[in-house]
């Protein structure tokens, strides 16, 4: 069976695109159209963009922080934005994290414990909550979320959050749940985490601007909640509330959810698209919206997808081949953010750089992050 990458060794963190805040994490607000190295160091394991924060973990546990902190969404206790990646408290138990697309995160320890900071409230109506804790009060540090130490998986919205625990339950929360992506069968926002259904089969969910996608352990996709554009991949235009099986293939290992678009992966390599596609975003060569997933050109040697890490609206993708080649598509008028070089669009996927040791990539808003081993 063909298998996705995941990172598992110590590598290099390179970032690009717009760096409004400092969320490139260079020191300064310079924008960078081509990849550039986050501090002089070897030692990170994971690295996620948000809309205009980053995140990382390095190899010892510990986790660093910068860019946007209006919220405290870079839990270091106060509201001061960073430039450079400053560490997160002194926890060295960080396993993974995700950030919302409103200044908000989410990360889990190795004991599976859930911890979130920064806005708690949405900034469209009256719909609160985003933190899962139970209220509509920001944080600027980490709080647990609940009691349970059974956390495998977390994936964030706009305003809302989706988590697998390790006995294969989906849970669900959040400020926003007009279109049903809370997956619960209502419209109804949460501010504590709710289970999706009752089965015990989800092994991976993403979440992204207004909907959302999430893998079985039958290798089958599922999908749910705002379907303008046709994210969901069901062949129509009709939002839904209630998780949906996308077709009826059972070789899914990967999916992510950028803006209005999805990015899929199956077992035998190949990668899919669907939704939105006005930027070129889908890598399909036209800008033609596609309601069904669309096989992205011929090749049988895709290992990951980018980490969608971020609820906005993202319109550029990103993916890694088994030779560790990055390519990018999509979005890049002025901003830079594929890290080819340009602020020119694309449509079909393009080789960034020449380097074959990508392990991850993550993209925010409007800047990207990757990791590499060197």
């Amino acid at each position: 069976m063909h298998r996705f990458r995941k990172n598992r060794v110590n590598c290099s963190l390179w970032a690009w695109g717009y760096n409004g805040y400092g969320k490139l994490g260079l020191g300064n607000t310079s924008n960078r159209s081509s990849p550039v190295q986050v501090v002089a160091l070897a030692t990170w394991t994971a690295a996620v963009g948000g809309d205009s924060h980053s995140m990382a973990i390095k190899s010892d546990g510990t986790l660093w922080a910068w860019g946007n902190n209006a919220n405290g969404g870079l839990g270091l206790g106060d509201v001061a934005n960073r430039s450079s990646p400053v560490q997160v408290g002194t926890d060295t138990t960080w396993t993974s994290v995700r950030l919302g697309g409103y200044q908000n995160s989410f990360a889990i320890k190795s004991n599976g414990t859930l911890w979130a900071w920064g806005r708690n409230t949405s900034p469209f109506a009256d719909k609160r909550g985003a933190l899962g804790l139970g209220d509509i009060i920001n944080r600027s540090s980490p709080v647990q979320v609940g009691a349970s130490t059974n956390w495998k998986e977390i994936s964030t919205g706009r305003v809302q959050a989706l988590a697998i625990q390790s006995d294969g339950t989906l849970w669900s929360w959040g400020g926003e749940n007009q279109y049903g992506q809370l997956g619960l069968g209502d419209r109804v926002s949460r501010s504590s985490p709710v289970q999706v259904g009752a089965l015990t089969t989800w092994t991976s969910v993403a979440s992204g601007k207004y909907h959302s996608l999430a893998l079985q352990s039958n290798g089958t996709l599922w999908a749910w909640g705002h379907n303008g554009y046709g994210p969901l991949g069901l062949g129509d235009a009709v939002s839904r509330s209630s998780p949906v099986q996308v077709g009826t293939d059972t070789t899914w290992v990967q999916a992510a959810v950028l803006g209005n678009h999805s990015l899929a992966l199956q077992s035998n390599g190949t990668l899919w698209a669907w939704g939105k596609n006005t930027r070129g975003q889908l890598g399909l060569g036209d800008t033609v919206d596609r309601s069904s997933p669309v096989q992205v050109g011929s090749l049988v040697a895709w290992t990951s997808i980018v980490l969608s890490s971020s609820g906005a609206n993202n319109q550029h993708s990103l993916a890694i081949q088994s030779n560790g080649t990055l390519w990018a598509w999509g979005y890049n008028v002025t901003l830079g953010q594929l890290g080819l070089g340009n602020a020119v669009d694309r449509s079909s996927p393009v080789q960034v750089g020449a380097l074959t040791t990508w392990t991850s990539v993550s993209g925010g808003r409007t800047h990207t992050l990757a990791l590499r081993r060197t």
